[in-house]
């Protein structure tokens, strides 16, 4: 584990982009996304963990693992954002800061989909951008937390 790290978790369903539902979801995958979130806090000399699981407590012993160590947290919690306390009270404890993401704006989608558990908790919330969201998300976390590019 790299000294210095971001947390980027996704929650269920997310495995299956680029194929599920790609006019909601794009053509982008998640190994798209991983990348993307590697090379953004690369250029700050900042690693990133990901983990992405269908399962709950998955997603919260990942939590409980990183929410002294990590920098800060992205998460995209998908279904979950909008079911789960269990996620929310485990990013409750967290040191760093928290980005909440969505690739499609939940906003114009189902009523449902319009509250989330997470968002009181964060220190901002990005959704409909893609997955530009999560470079976003890591800009911002590197801003909060006072990081500078690394030198050339």
């Amino acid at each position: 584990m790299p000294e210095k790290f971001i947390a980027v978790l996704n929650g269920p369903n997310l495995n299956l982009l680029g194929t599920r539902q790609p006019l909601i979801y794009g053509s982008d995958t998640l190994a798209d996304i991983e990348r993307l979130c590697d090379a953004t806090a690369g250029a700050y000399g900042i690693g990133i963990e990901h983990l992405q699981s269908n399962h709950e407590g998955e997603l919260v012993e990942a939590v409980h693992r990183w929410r002294e160590s990590a920098l800060g947290f992205v998460v995209n919690a998908a279904a979950y954002t909008h079911t789960s306390v269990a996620i929310r009270d485990a990013l409750a404890t967290i040191e760093g800061p928290l980005m909440e993401v969505h690739i499609s704006n939940v906003h114009a989608r189902e009523a449902f989909r319009h509250h989330s558990y997470l968002s009181d908790l964060a220190a901002g919330v990005i959704v409909g951008c893609g997955i530009e969201g999560y470079r976003f998300a890591i800009e911002r976390l590197v801003t909060l937390t006072g990081h500078r590019p690394k030198e050339a």
